[in-house]
């Protein structure tokens, strides 16, 4: 194998290792103004996008065990990072929309191989933020129902003794 080709099969490595998830997408279509934007939002949620040849992606991704399947066909970009999935989930799904030649074609988060479903249903998913925010909620309902029923029976207990003190004042 070529030297060069040996390189960029480390530097895919590399950066499929440090990566929580490997999605692949197809980009053909786009024109450099669009992939560049892509690449923007991408880096706005902590991933990459790479594009090489591949069989030297199928290659970088079988030295570390990492089933792609047959959806390595067509001219393929890879999406890789430390984010959070659901967030690059949904920023790939608004370019799908976005971009008409552009589309998802599946990946890997973690050891589990996702396709191009899996992946729209992560975009779908809430934030963590949001998903804690809904948690935080959820138990603080019942403490807050609580707090309501005791404040409305001090509330009481307050009315009748006021009450009482104005009959004993008035008798």
């Amino acid at each position: 194998m070529r030297p060069e080709k040996k390189a960029i099969i480390d530097e895919l490595k590399g950066y499929m290792e440090d990566s929580e998830y490997l999605l692949l997408v197809d980009y053909q279509g786009l024109n450099v103004d669009e992939l560049a934007a892509v690449r923007g939002v991408l880096r706005d949620v902590d991933s990459k996008l790479n594009i090489a040849k591949n069989s030297l992606v199928v290659r970088a991704a079988d030295e570390l065990d990492r089933e792609l399947g047959d959806i390595l066909t067509g001219p393929t970009a890879v999406v890789t990072g430390d984010g959070e999935v659901t967030e690059v989930a949904k920023k790939l799904a608004g370019f799908a929309g976005q971009y008409e030649p552009f589309t998802i074609k599946g990946g890997c988060v973690g050891e589990d191989a996702v396709s191009a479903d899996d992946v729209y249903e992560l975009s779908r998913i809430p934030s963590l933020e949001v998903m804690r925010g809904m948690v935080v909620g959820t138990i603080a309902a019942p403490m807050s129902g609580l707090v309501g029923v005791m404040s409305q029976k001090v509330s009481s207990l307050l009315y009748v003794l006021k009450a009482i003190e104005e009959k004993k004042s008035g008798a």
